[in-house]
């Protein structure tokens, strides 16, 4: 046997405990996470079995179960999920992509960032649904003006983060470029990419967010399909047990989106030697 078996063997055998130890801790705080909801579920579901709370408005966790596997069952669950997932995804792209690309190019550009941003700061405090009449003039009631609100939502945090970032690179790590006469390519990719990149994530995170919060407004518009209009319904006919199912379907669904955009963007940022993990 070689010796470069030898230690590779004796690697493996150190990095295993190490992944256990992850693997463990990973299903601890999976655990600890969900103590909290679950805690608070079972107090409400005992204070109405024992007659503390009528449970008419605000309905025991048993109901809102018993409604979302009547929803799952029929087969409509998953058709609002699938319907909502679509929007966000497309609204995502579009205004992750003009974001980004907005973002680059008013922080590298001054006389753009001078002439552009002051309109699109004023634009980001438009409240979100004072673009559907808007949106609904130009493009009607079918799916292109839903997506075009989430689009809206998500661009402004992404625009902002990349900006941010781009604005905040430390001065002397530019200058450490030109000393080794980088390029402007071989600066952007070595340098002023893996600084923006940790920034840059978070801001796509928050728009991802953001464009699960537009998405009720969204589907406002006509919809017959979608979490929101699922909400709507369950408003116009009273349903509250409904209701509470698809405010619950809108957590899972935004956090198994957030967790998913999380895995795929971790091995860009797998050289950062940070004090504390990703929330």
């Amino acid at each position: 046997m070689s010796v470069t078996t030898v230690l590779s063997q004796d690697a493996e055998a150190k990095a295993a405990p190490a992944r256990r130890t992850a693997a463990l801790g990973g299903a601890a705080r999976l655990a600890l996470g969900l103590l909290l909801p679950l805690g608070l579920a079972l107090g409400w579901e005992i204070a109405v079995a024992a007659g503390l709370a009528s449970g008419r408005l605000l309905p025991p966790p048993s109901r809102i179960g018993a409604a979302l596997w009547t929803l799952a069952a029929s087969g409509e669950l998953w058709t609002h999920v699938e319907a909502t997932l679509i929007r966000v995804g497309l609204g995502f792209a579009f205004g992750a992509s003009a974001g980004i690309l907005a973002g680059a190019l008013t922080a590298t550009l001054p006389p753009l960032r001078w002439l552009v941003d002051p309109s699109l700061q004023a634009l980001r405090a438009v409240p979100s649904l004072a673009w559907v009449p808007l949106f609904i003039l130009w493009f009607g009631i079918l799916e292109t003006p839903k997506v075009a609100l989430i689009a809206v939502g998500v661009f402004f945090p992404v625009y902002i983060g990349v900006a941010g970032a781009i604005a905040s690179v430390d001065r002397k790590l530019v200058e450490v470029g030109r000393i080794f006469r980088l390029s402007k390519l071989a600066l952007a990719r070595r340098i002023l990419l893996p600084a923006v990149l940790p920034a840059t994530l978070t801001a796509l995170r928050t728009g991802l967010g953001l464009g699960f919060l537009f998405v009720v407004a969204a589907e406002l518009m006509g919809a017959s399909e979608g979490l929101g209009y699922l909400l709507l319904d369950g408003q116009q006919f009273s349903k509250p047990d409904q209701i509470l199912a698809a405010i619950i379907s809108f957590a899972v669904v935004g956090k198994a989106a957030d967790a998913v955009l999380v895995a795929l963007s971790r091995p860009l940022v797998r050289w950062q030697d940070t004090a504390r993990e990703t929330l």
